[in-house]
C-alpha cells in the first residue's frame, strides 16, 4: 500500500493566558524633601506636636467660664452630680437641664445629643468635689452669681482648662499618627507640617478655649481612631481586635459629635485612595461602620425630641426666620464661603455670628455666585484627583464632606455659622497647604535651597498662626474679656450686645462709688436697648433691661420690660417673683394702683404664688381693691 503524502494538520495548541492585570491606577507616592531621620520618626513628631499644642494654649489655664460654658457646665444638674449623673446625661438632650430651667422644651433643630463630652465633665466634677441631688437645685439656681460659689465653680473651670488643653495634645499626637498609618503612609514630613499647621489655626482658638466644645476635639480624634482601626483590620484580618476597636471608636465619634456621619463617604474614600482596593470592596470594607451608624440614629430619634413650634420664629434659634426662601438660600451659600475665607485670612474672629451679624443676600450679590464658582471648582478637583487616587482629592473631600454638614444646606444648625464648626473641615485644608507646600518647594533645582524655602515658608506660617492664636485665647477668659472684644466686630449682634450689656450690668455690684455705679447700668441698659432693636422678641433682653432699671429705682421703666417679657413669654421662670418684688417697690411709694397690677400680673404668671395672694388679700382689707 502506497505511503500517503498527506500530511496531517498539526492540532491547535492553546495559548498561555496572559496573567489579569490590576486596572486600578495605584496611589502616587510623593516623596519628601530629605531631612535628619530623626525629623521624620513619629515620636520624635509626636512630642513637637503635643507640646506645640500645649505651650500655644498654655495662657487659658487661669480662665473661667464664658459662652456655651454656662449651658453645658454651670447650669447643668446632671455635670455637677459627678458619677450619679451620668446615666442622665446619656439619656437625655444636651440641653435637657437648661431647658428644664426655663419650663421649655427642645430649641434648636435637630436637638443635641452628644453626651460623650459632657460625661467627661461630670467625671472631673466627681473627682473634684460632685454636689448631692438635694442640694443641686439650689447650685444651679445661683450659679453665677457672684460669691463663694463662683469663686469656687471659677477653680473648678480653670482644672478643666487644663484637661482640655491636654486632651488637644493627645488628640493632635492621635492625628498625627492618623496621617502616618492612612493618610500620607510614606510621606512623614508633610503628615508633621499638617498636623503643626492644624494645632496653631487660630480658627480653633474658639474650640480649645471654650471648654464646651470639648465635642469637637473628641469627635475628630475618635474619627481619626476608627480610620486607624479599620485599616489595621485590613491589613490582618485574622487579628479581629482591630474591627471592634474600630466600630467602638465609630460610636464614640458619633457620641462626641455629628460629624461621624461623613464616614459613609470619607471611609470607602480612604480604603480606594490609600489601600488600592476597587471600589466595590471599599464600600464592602465599610459595612460593618454603617451597621454603627444606623444603631446611633436609632438611638438619638429615641432621645432627641421634636423641636419646640415657638423656637422656629425665634431669631436667635433660626436666623434665617424672617428671610424670604430665595434669601435664606443665597445666605447660605455665601455663608459657606466665610469658612474658607478664615482658613485662608483667620481675622478678625467673633465668637458669635447670630442674627444680625451676617446680613441677608440674594443672588444679586456677588459673593454669592463665587462661592458656587469655588465649590463648583473643588468638587471638580475632588473628582479629578479622585481618579488619579491622589491625596488632594481626599484632602478636598475632608473640607467639603464636613462643610457640607454645617452650613446650614443640608442639615438646619440653628445658626448661620460659627468657627468652632470648622475644626474638622480644616484638616482637609491643613493637608493640601502642607502638600502643595512641600510640592511647590521640591520645584526648586537647588536641594539646599528647597530645604530653606520648605522650613522658612513653614516657620512663617507657624510663626503667624500661633502668634494669633496666643493673642485670640487671651480673649476667652470669660464673657466679658470675651464679648467686649468682639463688640468690635460684631457690633450688628443681638447676643454680642446684650452679653456686653450684662457685664456692665452686672459689673455695677462691684462698684462703690454711686455716681459711677450707676453710669455702668445705665451703659448696660443702652446695649440692652440696641439689641431689642435689632430683635424686637428679644425676651431676655427685655427682662434683663427691665431688672436694670429696677436696680435704678425707675420701677415703671422694670414693670414695662417685665409685661413685655410676659407677652412674648408669659412662663417664664420667676416671672411671678419679679412681679411682686416690683409691686413692693410701688407699695413702699404709696404708689397702690401700680402695686397691685404687679401683684396681678405676679399671679396671671402663677395664680399660686403665695407672696401675691397675701398681698392681695392685704389690699382688700385696706379697702384699697
Amino acid at each position: 500500500m502506497a505511503k500517503s503524502n498527506i500530511k496531517s494538520t498539526p492540532r491547535p495548541q492553546p495559548v498561555a493566558a496572559k496573567p489579569k492585570q490590576d486596572t486600578y491606577v495605584k496611589a502616587p507616592v510623593f516623596p519628601d524633601i530629605k531631612v535628619p531621620a530623626w525629623l521624620t520618626d513619629f515620636k520624635v513628631q509626636a512630642v513637637l506636636v503635643a507640646v506645640l499644642s500645649i505651650l500655644l494654649y498654655a495662657n487659658t489655664f487661669k480662665h473661667e467660664y464664658a459662652l456655651d460654658d454656662t449651658i453645658v457646665i454651670a447650669k447643668n444638674e446632671y455635670v455637677y452630680e459627678g458619677f450619679s449623673g451620668i446615666l442622665d446625661i446619656l439619656t437625655k438632650d444636651a440641653f435637657d437641664s437648661y431647658y428644664k430651667q426655663f419650663n421649655s422644651s427642645n430649641q434648636l433643630a435637630g436637638g443635641r445629643y452628644r453626651p460623650l463630652s459632657i460625661v467627661t465633665f461630670a467625671i472631673e466634677q466627681q473627682f473634684m468635689g460632685p454636689i448631692p441631688k438635694s442640694k443641686v437645685d439650689s447650685v444651679v439656681a445661683h450659679a453665677g452669681e457672684a460669691g463663694p460659689q463662683e469663686e469656687r465653680f471659677n477653680k473648678q473651670m480653670q482644672t478643666r482648662h487644663v484637661i482640655q488643653v491636654f486632651i488637644f495634645a493627645l488628640s493632635m499626637v492621635v492625628l498625627l499618627y492618623f496621617l502616618h498609618k492612612v493618610v500620607l503612609k510614606n510621606n512623614p514630613l508633610i503628615a508633621l507640617m499638617t498636623a503643626v499647621l492644624f494645632a496653631a489655626h487660630p480658627i480653633h482658638t474658639e474650640v480649645i478655649a471654650n471648654v464646651k466644645s470639648r465635642d469637637e476635639i473628641m469627635s475628630l480624634m475618635f474619627i481619626c481612631l476608627t480610620f486607624v482601626f479599620a485599616f489595621k483590620y485590613e491589613e490582618n484580618k485574622e487579628k479581629k481586635w482591630p474591627l471592634f476597636a474600630g466600630l467602638l471608636c465609630y460610636f464614640l465619634a458619633f457620641l462626641s459629635k455629628e460629624y461621624a456621619i461623613g464616614l459613609i463617604f470619607l471611609l470607602p474614600m480612604a480604603f480606594y485612595l490609600f489601600n488600592n482596593f476597587s471600589l466595590s470592596k471599599s464600600v464592602a470594607a465599610s459595612l460593618p461602620y454603617y451597621g454603627v451608624m444606623a444603631l446611633y440614629i436609632v438611638i438619638r430619634l429615641q432621645i432627641v425630641g421634636e423641636m419646640s413650634k415657638d423656637s422656629e420664629h425665634d431669631i436667635l434659634n433660626n436666623p434665617y426666620a424672617l428671610a424670604t426662601d430665595t434669601e435664606k438660600l443665597a445666605t447660605q451659600i455665601s455663608t459657606t464661603l466665610n469658612y474658607l475665607k478664615l482658613l485662608i485670612f483667620p481675622h478678625p474672629l467673633s465668637a458669635d455670628y447670630s442674627y444680625n451679624t451676617i446680613a441677608y443676600k440674594d443672588f444679586g450679590h456677588p459673593q454669592v455666585w463665587l462661592s458656587i464658582i469655588v465649590h463648583i471648582g473643588l468638587i471638580r478637583l475632588l473628582f479629578y484627583y479622585f481618579k488619579r487616587r491622589h491625596v488632594l482629592s481626599f484632602a478636598i473631600a475632608f473640607y467639603l464632606i464636613n462643610i457640607a454638614l454645617v452650613c446650614n444646606l443640608i442639615f438646619n444648625i440653628g445658626g448661620t455659622m460659627g468657627e468652632r464648626l470648622s475644626y474638622h473641615s480644616s484638616l482637609g485644608f491643613c493637608l493640601a497647604v502642607a502638600f502643595l507646600l512641600n510640592l511647590g518647594t521640591q520645584k526648586i533645582k537647588s536641594e539646599v535651597v528647597g530645604k530653606v524655602a520648605l522650613g522658612g515658608g513653614l516657620l512663617v506660617l507657624l510663626g503667624l498662626c500661633s502668634f494669633k492664636t496666643v493673642d485670640r485665647a487671651k480673649f476667652w477668659k470669660n464673657d466679658h474679656t470675651l464679648f467686649f472684644e468682639d463688640i468690635k466686630v460684631a457690633p450688628n449682634s443681638v447676643l454680642v450686645n446684650a452679653d456686653v450689656a450684662s457685664s456692665y450690668v452686672n459689673g455695677a455690684d462691684y462698684i462703690q462709688d454711686e455716681q459711677k455705679k450707676r453710669e455702668s447700668i445705665r451703659l448696660g441698659i443702652r446695649y440692652f436697648s440696641k439689641a431689642i432693636d435689632i430683635n424686637p422678641a428679644f425676651v431676655s433682653g427685655y427682662l434683663n433691661r427691665g431688672m436694670a432699671h429696677f436696680k435704678l429705682k425707675e420701677p415703671d421703666s422694670a414693670i414695662y420690660n417685665l409685661k413685655k417679657v410676659q407677652e412674648l413669654y408669659p412662663r417664664y421662670p420667676k416671672l411671678d417673683e419679679m412681679f411682686f418684688n416690683i409691686g413692693v417697690n410701688f407699695y413702699v411709694e404709696k404708689r397702690y394702683p401700680e402695686a397691685i397690677d404687679c401683684w396681678r400680673h405676679a399671679l396671671k404668671s402663677n395664680p399660686q404664688y403665695p407672696q401675691a395672694l397675701n398681698a392681695m388679700a392685704v389690699m382688700q382689707k385696706e379697702g384699697r381693691l
